[in-house]
């Protein structure tokens, strides 16, 4: 009997080895999940910093393309830049899936672009995945990489269907020419209105100010409103149509700069405006170390460049809270 005891033993013993390994081999298999996509969806999802590109990527119906063969260069704003551009959850919710598709493939060129092969510019031109296309405008310096003159802060996140590289902020695509943006730009202190009303009295009295302004390549400093009302109040006067129309028209022209001048190729020192005479700026002297320029007839009083980069058509514009002054 002690032999077939035995045999049962062991028998048993193997059927609950078996059993065992099993189990093990199931939990395994059960534990096991897939990898994470590697493509620059699957970069975005798996990443919680670009929890609002995520949710604008898919609103747009731009997981699947971007999880496509490629190759692509995304430049990606995450959380941050969002915040730091004023776009929130609610302002992606507010916008339709066109509207969030077009500003995603603004950030979007259909070829691989590491930032090593960045071209130096400044601002080359470089068409966008966008359909009629655009364009954007990158500069690599000793200080990084730049696109639209905002800064790219970390370069070369690699996908197996292209590179990311995480900006600064969120590249606005521009809504106009240079007149346009400006009217756009409408409302409250740091509206533009004053400046549109401003150009246009200019333009009644001696036409051509404004087909200039939007038939040139141009950077526009450009004054708020609250700065016309400083002005106007440090003039003793009510109203811009009491401005001379001869000092208007000298006024406006020292806020315009030949060619597009973002805010990653300002510089302290110099800078010659468009109708001639030149102007200062300081890149860390302004309210919170930010950037000013201040006009020749200002006697020092600076202007704080308190918005830059905003694009235009046919240039980009700067807004400034002082009048400035030939």
């Amino acid at each position: 009997m002690l032999p077939i005891i035995n045999i049962r033993k062991s028998f048993l013993y193997l059927c609950m080895a078996g059993l065992m390994v099993t189990v093990v081999s199931c939990d395994k298999d059960d534990d096991d999940t897939p990898p994470a996509s590697n493509t620059i969806t699957g970069k975005v999802v798996a990443d919680a910093n670009f929890s609002l590109l995520e949710k604008a990527v898919i609103k747009a119906g731009l997981d699947g393309t971007l999880s496509g063969t490629g190759p692509f260069t995304v430049f990606a704003p995450n959380d941050a830049a969002f915040a730091a551009s004023g776009v929130t959850s609610a302002s992606i919710d507010g916008m339709s899936a066109d509207a969030l598709k077009k500003l995603l493939l603004y950030h979007t060129l259909t070829s691989e672009v590491m930032a090593a092969n960045v071209p130096a510019g400044p601002n080359a031109k470089v068409t966008t995945a966008n359909s009629p296309a655009d364009s954007i405008f990158v500069t690599k310096n000793a200080a990084g990489v730049f696109v639209n003159g905002v800064k790219v802060v970390t370069a070369d996140v690699d996908a197996d269907n292209g590179v990311i590289h995480i900006m600064e902020k969120v590249l606005m695509p521009p809504s106009g020419n240079i007149v346009a943006t400006a009217q756009a730009t409408a409302g409250g202190d740091n509206g533009l209105d004053s400046l549109v009303k401003a150009v246009v009295r200019a333009d009644a009295a001696a036409p051509g100010l404004i087909t200039l302004i939007n038939s040139n390549t141009l950077t526009v400093f450009a004054p708020t409103n609250k700065a016309f009302r400083d002005l106007l109040t440090a003039l003793s006067l009510n109203n811009i149509n009491q401005i001379p129309i001869l000092t208007l028209q000298a006024v406006l022209a020292y806020h315009l700069v030949t060619g597009r001048v973002f805010s990653s190729a300002l510089a302290n020192g110099s800078v010659t405006m468009f109708a001639g005479g030149s102007s200062t700026v300081n890149l860390t002297n302004g309210t919170n170390g930010g950037p000013t320029i201040t006009g020749n007839g200002n006697a020092g009083a600076k202007a704080n460049i308190i918005a830059t980069n905003v694009m235009a058509t046919n240039g980009v514009v700067h807004v400034i809270d002082r009048v400035l002054i030939p």
